[in-house]
């Protein structure tokens, strides 16, 4: 069997989703992880390659065991990122303790089941505006009409970031996650030298923006607090300091808005190709929301790996790991492991058990925001599937060129 599939070139993520998952069902049947070299990346270098994890056993493994698979230096991009690309996506993803266990006991503050449920009437007023301009259009873009204003509107509003600057943070959310996308940075799957550099120019300008953005706040904030999740970060006897702050605003609008945008994109296309499953959360909201939200990110994944490092000599699976190696986790194929998903193709939300792993596998580095996440999507879906229930979408997706998030750029869907 061929394992030449490319994980590591950007064509292979242009293929077709229904291709890409193949190829993951394919390495998912061999005796062992495949190790996948690295191509040289004009004005970055060239990695020293990875092994890919595709099994839900050997992700779920390697996310509790940090002490070995350090995300240090780098756990969201599986080249090494250059200091000059790296002081803007710095944040705790990228840490291991005692430095990460530090800011996030401070951040979690802003994510407690107490502060989350104060946001409930904000979530519900969002959410009213939102679908009441798109019940109003009949038809249009859902990601830009719907599925990506609740998200960043929930992120800037906690952060105290004015309305003002809402579209602003998400032009350049956008050019961040979509930095292997030519839309947004010009890149070309051929990875072209002068195409390389102008697309760098545009991440590195995209981080330094929102970087700055969250700094100046933090300034304002220390200075004159307000109440909102900036004034608790930069104040207190533990504090985030201003670069800090700057690097952690970009994880949490990055992670916080796109994420949860894509998964409510996702959704709507999926309970339009599986109508009965739509019938099913539409008998009964209540019942079955909390097992669609599961379903749906699984099913879609929408951040589709990680990146670990070898602290030391390990054996996992009775596979043998060297000091300094790298592996990907690859969260949409482990969400798709026949060993532990019954039918994994299959698109059900009654789906019990679900130990989805897309927020990230048990350990230091599940997902902060898991639970604002899935507050953010039942609100939405509530209110969308209430409001609007024939809304369906229209045409196919426009998917996001990327190694690192499912993403949908564009959407179209009728209310009716």
């Amino acid at each position: 069997m061929s394992v030449d599939l490319g994980l590591s070139e950007l064509p292979f993520w242009t293929l077709p989703q229904a291709r890409r998952l193949d190829a993951f069902r394919r390495l998912r049947q061999l005796d062992k992880p495949v190790y996948f070299e690295e191509p040289r990346v004009p004005w970055v270098g060239k990695g020293t390659g990875f092994h890919a994890l595709v099994r839900h056993a050997d992700v779920v493994e390697a996310s509790r065991n940090a002490e070995v698979f350090s995300s240090e230096p780098c756990a969201n991009s599986v080249m090494d990122l250059p200091n000059w690309l790296a002081v803007y996506f710095g944040s705790m993803i990228n840490m291991d303790n005692p430095r990460h266990a530090r800011l996030r006991r401070i951040v979690s503050r802003a994510f407690t089941p107490r502060i989350i449920a104060k946001m409930e009437e904000d979530l519900a007023k969002a959410a009213v505006e939102i679908v009441d301009n798109a019940a109003a259009a009949g038809s249009g873009d859902f990601v830009d009409m719907a599925a990506a204003r609740l998200p960043v509107r929930v992120i800037c509003d906690m952060m105290g970031i004015p309305g003002k600057w809402h579209d602003y943070v998400l032009q350049r959310t956008n050019v961040i996650l979509g930095y292997t996308d030519a839309e947004y940075t010009g890149l070309d799957p051929a990875l072209s030298r002068w195409k390389v550099a102008s697309a760098l120019v545009k991440l590195v300008r995209a981080g330094h923006q929102l970087n700055r953005l969250g700094a100046g706040l933090a300034g304002e904030r220390r200075a004159e607090p307000t109440g909102d999740l900036t004034s608790l970060l930069v104040n207190g006897e533990e504090r985030l300091s201003p670069q800090e702050l700057g690097s952690f605003f970009i994880l949490l609008v990055v992670a916080g808005s796109e994420t949860t945008r894509n998964a409510i994109s996702h959704g709507l296309k999926l309970f339009t190709d599986h109508p009965e499953q739509r019938e099913l959360l539409l008998g009964d909201f209540d019942k079955h929301i909390a097992g669609a939200l599961e379903e749906i990110v699984r099913f879609c994944s929408p951040v589709m790996q990680f990146r670990r490092t070898l602290t030391r000599d390990h054996e996992m699976n009775g596979v043998q790991y060297r000091k300094g190696e790298k592996v990907v986790m690859y969260y949409i194929s482990a969400n798709r492991d026949e060993a532990v998903f019954d039918d994994p193709d299959r698109f059900d939300i009654t789906r019990d058990p679900n130990p989805q792993i897309g927020y990230g596998g048990p350990g230091p580095h599940y997902c902060l925001g898991a639970h604002l996440a899935r507050r953010e999507m039942t609100v939405m879906f509530r209110e969308l599937f209430t409001r609007m229930p024939g809304i369906r979408a229209a045409g196919k997706p426009d998917y996001l060129v990327s190694n690192f998030i499912n993403g949908i750029k564009r959407l179209p869907y009728s209310a009716s």
